[in-house]
């Protein structure tokens, strides 16, 4: 399969690059930027004698020619604009922005605090929870956040099951500083983020109506979440730890067989032993997403802790785990790294 990348000096772009190199069904024939028209290992010297591909300006209609799918690895508010030829041309879209993540009508502008004119596009949109992909076929996925992944997988086999006081959820994430994308802030410097760790978006995280939208599908009275991000100093990486009480006893083998019996068959999810809980550094530069099961008896509360690598799991390798899905290759081409460790 012939496929092109917009965005592909972004993190996440890069991070498309790097795992297509090793795919055996597909060739990148072409990048795309708007600031940069070098060779992409004149921009990017560790890509030297691996892609020397031209960085091409966006022109929807030379793309749809040369290919059979567009990654687009761009900004929110800037794929929504970007993606409308391709959709209206129904050429294949994986868009890993959080343009077309959610369908209620008014949650884009109320979240993203930008305008919602493509509204009637998201309706279109699958969203890409890849382990919950329902009709394959459909051309156009909008590829759920980092912290949307992380949360949903985290919670998936206890909401299915109703097993949980639906007030009583608790999510509390961090993240490394690839997930702020390339842009700089103050927070970003490495004065402000090293030796240092700070809570950002407090009640206000744009992942909040995505996480709630999924959680819906499986607990359809659920109102709300509490939901808390935090910034830590490492480049790469989600970590969450996660919270609710149960409805009924059960015993934490009980939870852990619940766990493997769910994902049973979903190579990317790795549920660890008991009393085993993951670290970063397990899943970094991987698809991965690694659960650990923790259980109060006293207090009928189970803990979550839930990693996966927010350029991975939560950017390009569920897209590309999206693409071979759709296409149907092997879901695991392409994304069987070793994880980069130590």
């Amino acid at each position: 399969m012939k496929v092109s990348i917009i965005g592909a000096t972004g993190y996440s772009g890069m991070e498309l690059i790097r795992y297509l190199h090793n795919h055996s069904f597909v060739e990148i024939v072409s990048i795309h930027s708007q600031t940069e028209t070098q060779e992409i290992d004149q921009v990017y010297p560790y890509l030297k004698h691996l892609l020397s591909l031209p960085l091409e300006p966006i022109d929807a209609e030379k793309i749809m020619e040369r290919s059979e799918l567009v990654f687009l690895a761009l900004p929110s508010g800037i794929s929504k604009e970007v993606a409308v030829p391709f959709v209206k041309n129904s050429f294949p879209v994986i868009d890993l922005s959080g343009d077309f993540r959610l369908q209620e009508e008014g949650l884009y502008e109320k979240w993203y605090d930008k305008d919602a004119s493509h509204f009637p596009l998201i309706q279109g949109f699958d969203y890409g929870l890849a382990e919950y992909r329902e009709d394959l076929s459909r051309p156009f996925i909008a590829n759920p956040g980092c912290y949307a992944t992380a949360a949903e997988l985290s919670f998936a086999p206890l909401l299915q099951n109703q097993l949980l006081d639906k007030q009583s959820i608790i999510i509390d994430g961090k993240s490394g500083l690839s997930g702020a994308g390339k842009g700089l802030s103050q927070a970003s410097h490495f004065t402000e983020a090293n030796d240092n760790m700070s809570v950002y978006k407090m009640n206000t995280h744009q992942h909040i109506p995505e996480i709630i939208q999924q959680f819906r599908r499986w607990e359809p009275d659920l109102d709300s979440i509490q939901f808390t991000t935090s910034l830590i100093p490492v480049t790469r990486g989600i970590f969450m730890t996660a919270y609710g009480r149960l409805n009924d006893d059960r015993s934490i083998e009980q939870l852990i067989d619940l766990y493997r019996t769910t994902f049973d068959g979903k190579p990317f999810i790795r549920i660890q032993e008991n009393g085993c809980y993951p670290t970063l550094k397990q899943i970094v530069g991987t698809n991965f997403c690694d659960i650990g099961i923790g259980l109060n008896e006293e207090t009928n509360i189970v803990t979550l802790v839930t990693v996966i690598d927010n350029l991975g799991k939560g950017a390009a390798g569920q897209a590309i785990q999206n693409l071979n899905l759709f296409a149907g290759f092997p879901e695991t081409e392409g994304l069987l790294q070793i994880p980069i460790y130590p």
